[in-house]
């Protein structure tokens, strides 16, 4: 009887003892935080020179008036509408074409070769600077856009014809706005 009673106090007490002996755990890697430090100094610099390119542009054309974005981009109206107010918002289904060409001009991607679009407005997944830029936009516009990468498939590219870093030139025209439930009826 006593041999029974014994055993789990003995167990009990290794049990209490090793429990008490335990140290947090230490981090496997110790870092000061340089990489993250040198990774912001260098995507200010990314930032600093695409935002240079896209001045030397806007300078480069004085009879074009660029607006700045308050989300970082610029563009200028090649077509505006003045006459409506209505623009594409969440619930809507905007229609549009658009070209994709690099800060030099050259044609990256054809109007032809991206078809026309349809983008249910914040709720499809499309390069962040035409999120917001359609927005922008009434029925029948036609806007030329400059997006810093950031704005456009940023680091990555688009893993064909978009570079990494690649700031771009984007001539969209909105060519029609619906309401999602007007889409859904036909």
């Amino acid at each position: 009887m006593k041999k029974l009673f014994i055993l789990p106090v003995f167990l009990l007490g290794i049990m209490i003892t090793s429990c008490s002996q335990q140290q947090a755990r230490r981090p496997v890697s110790h870092s000061s935080g340089t990489f993250m430090k040198e990774s912001v100094e260098r995507n200010k610099k990314l930032v600093a020179n695409e935002e240079s390119e896209i001045d030397s542009i806007i300078k480069s054309n004085p009879a074009i008036k660029y607006i700045a974005s308050d989300k970082g981009y610029w563009y200028h109206y090649e077509m505006e509408n003045t006459t409506d107010s209505i623009r594409p918002k969440r619930g809507d289904v905007a229609y549009f074409d658009y070209e994709i060409k690099d800060m030099k001009g050259n044609v990256i991607y054809s109007q032809a070769e991206l078809k026309p679009q349809v983008y249910y407005v914040d709720k499809q997944n499309i390069m962040m600077g035409l999120r917001d830029g359609i927005k922008l936009m009434n029925e029948g516009e036609k806007i030329t856009f400059l997006f810093p990468s950031h704005m456009g498939y940023g680091y990555h590219g688009d893993n064909n014809k978009i570079g990494t870093n690649q700031p771009l030139m984007c001539t969209v025209t909105l060519n029609d706005i619906r309401p999602e439930s007007q889409v859904k009826e036909n």
